[in-house]
């Protein structure tokens, strides 16, 4: 049916306009659902990147404060290294020492037994 050179619609036509402003509608909230999302996500990313951004520097705390450890420990090991050193050589000296004083004491006897024996012959 036409009305001035126009075509007119059948009368579902109402119908399909609806459904259209519907389709349009669900499009919006789609679209307004993934926009909030997506910042949300956003949001999300700012905040895991600045735990992610304090997490390194603790670590790097730690780090120095793992090298400095280290560092102690190996000062300590050199210690313990010169240590043991001398004590192995102060064991040496106490050794030579009483071997020296077993000589002196075994000469003193030997000559209380000559002494006792010269004066026994002499007698």
């Amino acid at each position: 049916m036409s009305h001035s050179g126009y075509t007119q619609l059948p009368s579902g036509s109402d119908s399909f306009n609806q459904r259209q402003q519907t389709l349009a509608d669900n499009t919006y909230n789609v679209l307004q659902s993934a926009s909030m999302s997506i910042q949300r996500s956003n949001q999300i990313a700012i905040e895991t990147e600045n735990m992610g951004v304090e997490v390194l520097g603790e670590l790097g705390q730690q780090r120095e404060t793992l090298l400095r450890t280290t560092r102690r420990l190996e000062d300590a090991d050199r210690d313990l290294s010169k240590s043991r050193a001398i004590i192995r050589k102060l064991g040496r000296e106490v050794l030579y020492n009483k071997v020296f004083l077993i000589i002196i004491i075994l000469l003193e006897l030997g000559i209380l037994v000559g002494l006792l024996i010269l004066k026994l012959v002499k007698q």
